[in-house]
């Protein structure tokens, strides 16, 4: 982290992992803005955001920062909440968090910091901004339990530079200890669960106030009939509850979706959940790379938040991404975020489509 002093607007949430962010670039001595950052929520959820913000305007009170109040609440609705479900009504299963990023925490919030002129930006994310011979790069966090790396990996390179994630190299709970320490008003807050700003949420629920569904039918491997859904749209790959089985069966081993026919609105489970094979193939699409320049090579790659690395040949030619997997991992489904990694270095995200 710079030590000389500039400004730097901080995105307060009203929770320890931001107010821990803000109180570090304010110790390091930077001048500090705290920003709380509005955003649209459906009126069939119970909504914290006003509470939210009160949290915030505590902690700036506590730190004695100026609190400013960016609004996003247009751009939230179009880009992430109607996203995601015009996603979902194509049989696909988005990341929300990863469209937030991209949209809200650095895009409005980042127009929120070229309008008043400030040179940084900065949040409670868990990754790590690293500059080296003038090139600055995104890395893992090393609580691996708490990354976000996957989360940011399609935010625009260029902003990079002007990013700071004060806490990214700090374990979540000696972030709560120096939080408890400082007496900040946020120390002995819960930590937020769910989707990015509208909490935790029934996904299911959540989609069926704005995608119409009809039952439909559950079959086998072999096409035979043995239960019924509520909707094939409702339905991730790799799921193993959430349908109902009719046929009898001589075994209680879970059955998990392995296909999802949206024409016919049917699901295809299989005692065997899905995953990459060696030799898996799929392509990405919207690929965004976030180092200088590319090299074709055998990298980590990660299909969901926090799941496991495996190694795949990944190519990219300035357009199009193409992986052919050398390990077995997860599934990968479509229109999830997939994640190149080099170690810890993240070199690439993009949208999982159809295999080659």
């Amino acid at each position: 982290m710079q030590h000389e002093e500039k400004t730097v607007f901080v995105g307060l949430s009203g929770g320890v992992d931001s107010s821990v962010a803000a109180l570090r670039l304010k110790n390091a001595g930077y001048t500090v803005v705290g920003v709380f950052i509005r955003v649209w929520h459906p009126d069939f959820i119970i909504c914290t955001e006003e509470q939210d913000r009160i949290d915030a305007m505590r902690v700036a009170a506590h730190l004695s920062i100026p609190f400013l109040t960016c609004d996003a609440r247009d751009e939230y609705k179009a880009l992430v909440a109607d996203e995601m479900i015009r996603e979902y009504e194509r049989g696909r299963t988005p990341n929300p968090d990863v469209l937030c990023n991209k949209a809200i925490k650095f895009g409005v919030f980042e127009d929120f910091r070229k309008k008043y002129g400030i040179h940084y930006m900065a949040t409670g994310h868990y990754a790590k901004v690293v500059t080296k011979s003038d090139t600055t790069t995104l890395h893992a966090a090393p609580d691996a339990a708490k990354d976000q790396s996957y989360f940011l990996s399609m935010i625009d390179k260029k902003l990079l530079s002007h990013i700071l994630f004060p806490i990214g190299n700090t374990l979540k709970g000696d972030v709560r200890k120096e939080a408890q320490k400082t007496r900040l008003p946020s120390a002995e807050r819960r930590d937020s669960q769910g989707i990015c700003f509208l909490g935790k949420l029934d996904m299911k629920d959540y989609l069926s106030h704005f995608i119409e569904s009809e039952k439909g039918t559950v079959v086998d491997t072999h096409g035979s009939i043995i239960g019924t859904h509520d909707g094939v749209l409702f339905y991730t790959i790799g799921q193993r509850h959430g349908f109902s089985i009719i046929s009898k069966r001589s075994n209680s081993t879970p059955l998990y979706v392995v296909a999802k026919d949206v024409t016919k609105n049917q699901l295809t489970v299989d005692t065997t959940p899905p995953l990459l094979t060696i030799g898996s193939r799929f392509s990405l699409s919207s690929p965004n790379l976030l180092i200088p320049e590319w090299v074709d090579g055998i990298y980590d790659i990660v299909t969901r938040y926090h799941g496991p690395k495996t190694k795949a040949f990944v190519t990219f030619d300035g357009t199009n991404a193409h992986i052919v997997t050398e390990g077995t991992s997860d599934c990968a489904s479509l229109g999830q975020t997939c994640v190149i990694y080099d170690n810890d270095k993240v070199l690439l995200g993009g949208i999982i489509e159809s295999s080659l």
